[in-house]
């Protein structure tokens, strides 16, 4: 029996649009519920949300048996984090801040076991290989595993074009808050320098044959960047769309009553 089918990763390769949303609530319990929205994938962010190891492994679990695809970003590209991730069962990786071509290939060997690469071989402990029911999981793995890199700086962008030549990088992420703040627009992602280099570099990935994706709650971005061939677009926060309703919910209900 082979390793789990990826079906964004195969979505991705043949460019179909996969629409998705951030999931920065830390509950198992909302993304369960957010797994039935009818999102293709839900990233489970573990760098500007708290969640650690144990709540990731909740939320594998309850989108697991939905029609969503969990993406987990881990808080930085390292090595040793990145093999716990794959073991519990996380099939896409997004791994923030990546800067040169050197790092894309290190995020590539360490989701490769060996003798191409260097993930740690300790799958019959692991919830990937249905703690060893699934007996060739060692040789189907890495075919189903997908690569995702964010670049959301300006030596990022410099290195972009050596990013982009990585066998085994499937995808790369614009990152445009932490890009606008590096090119001196912090708070102001929709800047018209920012909005142009997103595009331009958006049309780079796309023409270098690799899936190219983008987080922006701008509904003009999100349709700009789709017909240049983004193939992985998140539109939506968890926290900030319940941030958004239970304010004004509060507010209606305070008008409502208070007349």
């Amino acid at each position: 029996m082979p390793a789990p089918h990826n079906p964004f990763k195969a979505a991705i390769k043949a460019g179909q649009l996969q629409i998705g949303c951030w999931l920065g609530l830390t509950s198992p319990y909302v993304a369960e519920i957010s797994a039935s929205a009818g999102f293709d994938w839900l990233t489970v962010d573990g760098e500007h949300a708290p969640n650690d190891l144990q709540s990731i492994i909740g939320h594998l679990q309850v989108i697991e048996p939905s029609n969503s695809h969990a993406v987990v970003r881990p808080p930085v590209g390292d090595v040793h984090l990145i093999k716990q991730l794959l073991d519990t069962g996380a099939q896409t990786l997004l791994i923030p801040m990546v800067e040169s071509g050197e790092q894309a290939q290190l995020m590539v060997d360490a989701v490769t076991y060996p003798p191409h690469g260097i993930r740690g071989v300790g799958s019959a402990l692991a919830r990937a290989s249905a703690f060893s029911a699934i007996d060739d999981y060692l040789e189907t793995a890495g075919s189903e595993i997908c690569l995702l890199v964010q670049v959301e700086n300006r030596k990022g962008l410099e290195a972009l074009d050596d990013i982009l030549a990585v066998d085994g990088v499937d995808g790369v992420f614009i990152g445009p808050a932490d890009l606008a703040a590096d090119m001196g627009y912090i708070g102001n992602a929709n800047a018209p320098e920012v909005i142009e280099t997103v595009l331009n570099t958006t049309k780079r990935i796309v023409a270098a044959g690799k899936a190219a994706g983008i987080l922006t709650l701008n509904v003009d971005l999100q349709r700009q960047c789709r017909e240049l061939g983004a193939t992985f677009i998140a539109t939506e926060i968890d926290v900030t769309l319940y941030a958004r309703a239970i304010r004004t919910a509060a507010k209606a209900s305070a008008d409502h009553l208070n007349r």
